[in-house]
């Protein structure tokens, strides 16, 4: 009788919230290439050589704000809060819900209006510290994470008693 090893498919874990940094987030590259635009507009309006240059400057500043906003993917799972690249998929950096401290909100007057803010994971051990930044709503994502963490809490302490 021959056995076969079956390789089971690594479950997925289930996330509870994820997310890229908000489009607001960028903002400041929007406004400059809004400025190269409306510059390069008034030099071929009024047929001065060197639009093209500046036309072409705003296109790159909007991709790089396209591009640098799917650089960073936030997840949030049953056991861990993490930082992965958007286009690898690679973890950059991780806080097991273990050993998570605390969680703070930085927001600044400007992030303020936008809706947007930087959501900060401080670890129980060590300076590791984990930023979500331009995250929207960041008061709402820090009650979910604490929430998780709590329900995360209580069931290892409640396996504990158990065993």
């Amino acid at each position: 009788m021959m056995t076969q090893a079956v390789n089971k498919p690594e479950e997925q874990p289930v996330v509870f919230w994820g997310g890229f940094p908000s489009w607001s987030q960028f903002s400041w590259l929007y406004f400059l290439g809004t400025i190269s635009l409306l510059r390069g507009a008034l030099l071929f309006r009024f047929g001065v050589a060197g639009w093209q240059i500046w036309m072409l400057g705003s296109v790159i500043l909007l991709a790089c704000a396209a591009i640098l906003r799917q650089w960073a993917h936030y997840d949030l799972t049953r056991d861990q809060i993490s930082v992965r690249n958007g286009y690898t998929g690679r973890e950059i950096e991780s806080i097991p819900l273990s050993d998570m401290e605390s969680v703070t909100v930085q927001q600044g007057v400007i992030a303020d209006c936008f809706g947007i803010g930087t959501v900060l994971v401080h670890a129980r051990h060590g300076d590791q510290v984990l930023s979500l930044r331009g995250v929207r709503n960041p008061e709402d994502v820090k009650i979910r994470i604490e929430a998780v963490a709590w329900r995360h809490k209580r069931a290892a302490d409640h396996h504990r008693e158990n065993s």
